[in-house]
């Protein structure tokens, strides 16, 4: 399958997706420069959200609209103030997607209601991906699959059925490019809850791409994921943790985007295939192996 100019299939090196989410911090400026580094490091997309507050929560604070879990990074705020601090500006996505096509980069986006595919449809986007807090929408994820476009479904917290549901309904509703993203919906995420070995299950399940969307810090559960068959690897993205942001916490910055492109590059080039005997290149090192030789007159 493609996106944009991009094929997506194990016999091409992962396609990585760079997540600005919030990182923005409310500056169109920022944004631009979070593109331009996102497109020195080698990574081929640029994904942003596509929702206002008042799209995708309401305005209260209290009860399930109030973040009172004391491991979140986001203690003590509204939903609805979060995601006003959170979200890019919809006037904003014209000149960012401007700037990432004059760089080479593909840029689209996570609509969280069916008024934000409306808006994305007029900007023509080459594709949509669907956010974890979302793939139980079926009703979006109809609206989004009823393009045509190339789709992408984070799986977090759905159990099988549910994802099954979720599948049926994008290809029923006319998705023939799909891609399912293993997901951990906690804000950092750890290593030992990323559960990589359900990628390739995932493939065999489903029929289709898989990948990872990734919160952990760090690059190696990217890595093991690409090992174990993921063709996509979506990380969120800022220019420094230092400068703060809704997201900075567990976003790369600039030199540790550059290191997950080359290395999951690096990690998809070993795989190659089920081999024994000597390759070509090892045909120079056949005159050390052991060997036996007449030395004396027999």
């Amino acid at each position: 399958m493609k996106i944009g100019d991009y094929t997506i299939s194990q016999n091409n090196p992962p396609f990585i997706i760079a997540e600005m989410s919030g990182n923005h911090n409310h500056s169109l400026d920022r944004a631009l420069a979070i593109i331009e580094a996102a497109a020195e490091t080698g990574a081929h997309a640029i994904k942003l959200q596509t929702y206002t507050a008042d799209t995708i929560t309401l305005n209260v604070s209290d009860g399930e609209f109030f973040i009172n879990d004391e491991k979140s990074l986001w203690k003590g705020q509204s939903l609805y103030d979060l995601y006003k601090q959170a979200y890019t500006p919809w006037e904003w996505h014209e000149p960012i997607m401007k700037r990432a096509e004059e760089l080479g980069m593909i840029c689209f986006s996570t609509p969280f209601d069916e008024t934000a595919v409306d808006f994305l449809e007029t900007l023509n986007v080459p594709a949509y991906k669907i956010a974890s807090f979302e793939n139980n929408h079926l009703p979006l994820i109809r609206k989004v699959a009823a393009t045509g476009k190339p789709l992408i479904i984070s799986t977090g917290m759905a159990t099988i059925a549910e994802l099954d549901e979720a599948v049926r309904t994008a290809r029923d509703a006319g998705c023939q490019d799909l891609i399912l993203l293993k997901c951990t919906s906690t804000y950092p995420a750890t290593p030992e809850n990323s559960n990589i070995l359900t990628i390739p299950h995932m493939r065999e399940l489903f029929n289709c791409e898989v990948g990872l969307s990734d919160h952990t810090l760090g690059i190696g559960a990217a890595v093991a994921a690409v090992a174990h068959g993921a063709t996509v690897i979506e990380k969120h993205f800022t220019l420094s943790r230092a400068d703060g942001g809704v997201d900075s916490a567990f976003s790369m910055e600039p030199s540790e985007l550059k290191m997950l492109v080359e290395e999951t590059e690096r990690a998809w080039q070993s795989l190659g295939g089920v081999v024994y005997g000597s390759m070509e290149a090892e045909k120079r090192s056949l005159m050390f192996r052991r060997s036996l030789y007449v030395a004396e007159d027999m």
